[in-house]
């Protein structure tokens, strides 16, 4: 499906729960993950430029830009683990849609997140967040 096609369609989903009478929310069904997807960011942001957008809902625990194996330029998406998962909710209804730097972001939930295989570079907090997650525990 092209990128903004899914853009209009959460935001559809959006408008659609502002006027229906449900007491549930379809954010409701990613209540098990903190983490989001990006995607049509601008190749010359860094992890840094994303974060510092990002963090304005919530705070930013970790994040995978995905890049280049070659390279090592960015491919223009990624995926962004919050502290609160409620902060997931917040950034997916404001930031999905907006422009940077002349391109429109998409911003989704994220289910499952299957973090990327270890390489020689990850330093052990990267390793626990991915073996443990990010998403908040059920007591």
């Amino acid at each position: 499906m092209n990128p903004l096609t899914n853009v209009k369609n959460i935001k559809k989903l959006g408008e659609q729960e502002l006027v229906s009478n449900r007491s549930i929310s379809w954010h409701d069904q990613y209540g098990d993950s903190a983490w989001i997807f990006i995607g049509g960011l601008p190749y010359d942001l860094t992890e840094g430029d994303v974060i510092t957008v990002f963090s304005q809902y919530g705070e930013v625990v970790n994040i995978n830009l995905i890049r280049d194996k070659n390279t090592g330029k960015q491919k223009g998406y990624g995926f962004l683990c919050y502290e609160n998962q409620k902060s997931t909710v917040l950034a997916v209804d404001n930031l999905n849609g907006i422009k940077i730097l002349g391109r429109i972001i998409r911003v989704d939930h994220v289910a499952n997140y299957k973090a990327p295989k270890d390489s020689k570079n990850v330093d052990e907090e990267t390793k626990r967040l991915r073996k443990e997650g990010c998403a908040p525990k059920n007591i």
